[in-house]
């Protein structure tokens, strides 16, 4: 398929999509978004397809919404946030969510409002060292959003996680790092190789195992620990009976390397 704002990509077991109106940012249009969601299509169904690698193409990671993408009305009343929330973004954040194959997001340039939020709801985030990550939103009267309320305090904490939001200064990757925003800061001219090679690494990896401990993390975050503790019992019960958990014994047991299918 020929996309005209992303480059999509399968190499490896490994779905590269890059966000591609560098001219902008990266910022999402409502064609972007259609976009990204028939990529996301695409990396949900096809088996060959176990691991994603987010990025940007340009100096930008994604500065957020395209302010003039978005339609008024007629008659300059305010235009209606919640709509493009419910129908565009908020399903996106759940793809990402509910993926169930490791996402590694490499922000290669700024990351500002809700593109900053898209990153921080994949499993495993890379910046460059000239990347930063600023929460807008306040500067125009409104709230974190595709996510932002729910992930900043669990990465950093309730007081960091205030002062980003309310003052949406600019945070350096080496800051983000260091607070525990992402993952990793890495040089600007390793950025690509670093998380190509994790990403490739994940993609021979038990996909099923990876999927289901992205879903026990992000659900344990929010559950009483006896809730967890079941929760655990029954995965491991299905676990148990893939083809990857069979492969890990039976390679351990004869000192291999293992082979993993994703099954």
């Amino acid at each position: 398929m020929t996309y005209a704002t992303i480059q999509f990509e399968v190499e490896n077991g490994v779905a590269i999509l890059r966000l591609d109106r560098p001219e902008r940012l990266n910022s999402f249009t409502l064609a972007m978004h259609t976009e990204v969601r028939e990529a996301l299509k695409r990396v949900k169904t096809d088996e060959n397809i176990r691991c994603l690698l987010l990025t940007g193409n340009g100096r930008g990671f994604c500065a957020g919404q395209d302010l003039a993408d978005r339609r008024t009305s007629t008659d300059n009343s305010p235009a209606d946030l919640s709509h493009s929330l419910d129908t565009q973004y908020n399903p996106l954040v759940r793809s990402l969510t509910e993926l169930s194959k490791p996402i590694i997001c490499a922000v290669n340039g700024v990351a500002a409002g809700a593109g900053a939020n898209l990153a921080l709801v994949c499993d495993i985030v890379f910046a460059a060292r000239s990347a930063s990550f600023i929460q807008s939103f306040c500067k125009l009267g409104l709230i974190p959003d595709s996510g932002g309320t729910w992930s900043l305090p669990r990465l950093v904490g309730r007081a960091r996680a205030m002062g980003i939001a309310m003052l949406g200064d600019r945070i350096t990757a080496e800051q983000a790092e260091h607070w525990g925003l992402i993952w990793k800061c890495v040089d600007d001219d390793l950025l690509m190789t670093e998380t190509l090679k994790l990403a490739e690494h994940l993609a021979t990896q038990p996909t099923q195992g990876l999927g289901a401990i992205k879903h026990a993390i992000n659900t344990g975050m929010s559950s009483d620990l006896d809730t967890q503790l079941n929760y655990e019992a029954t995965t491991q019960g299905v676990l148990g009976k893939s083809q990857d958990y069979r492969e890990g014994v039976a390679a351990f047991m004869e000192k291999r390397t293992p082979v993993f299918s994703g099954k």
